[in-house]
């Protein structure tokens, strides 16, 4: 096996990759506090004083934005998941390293996808 070549991130470049996800981790919670939110305050737009029909069709369009809301936030958990196993990862040094092939996922990778644990060539090999 060759020496110079690389097993592993240093703690320096972990730490790097962890503040990151700590950020991204940061952002995402927020952004599903406020999708928790919307679903928790039915949205209220006068809507008592008008014919039937309309309050029907409303109704219908309340309940497809509740589903899209819905399906929002678990996205957003399953990425904040996802975000956290990264971190678990980093503390334990195997972050940044492909699960398929062992070898070093890409900086560049990682700093667009933080929570991969796929090379590309791995992950090209799926589809």
């Amino acid at each position: 096996m060759d020496k110079n070549v690389k097993t592993r991130y240093s703690d320096a470049e972990l730490q790097e990759f962890k503040n990151l996800i700590t950020d991204k981790l940061r952002s995402s919670r927020e952004e599903l506090a406020a999708l928790s939110q919307s679903l928790s305050n039915p949205n209220m737009n006068g809507t008592d004083d008008t014919a039937g029909t309309y309050k029907t069709l409303e109704d219908g369009s309340a309940t497809l934005e509740k589903e899209s809301i819905n399906q929002l936030a678990a996205r957003q958990r399953k990425f904040i998941d996802n975000l956290e196993n990264a971190l678990v990862r980093i503390e334990n040094k195997t972050y940044g390293i492909c699960r398929e092939t062992g070898k070093l996922i890409p900086k560049e990778r990682l700093r667009a996808v933080p929570h991969a644990t796929l090379s590309m060539e791995a992950k090209l090999k799926q589809a």
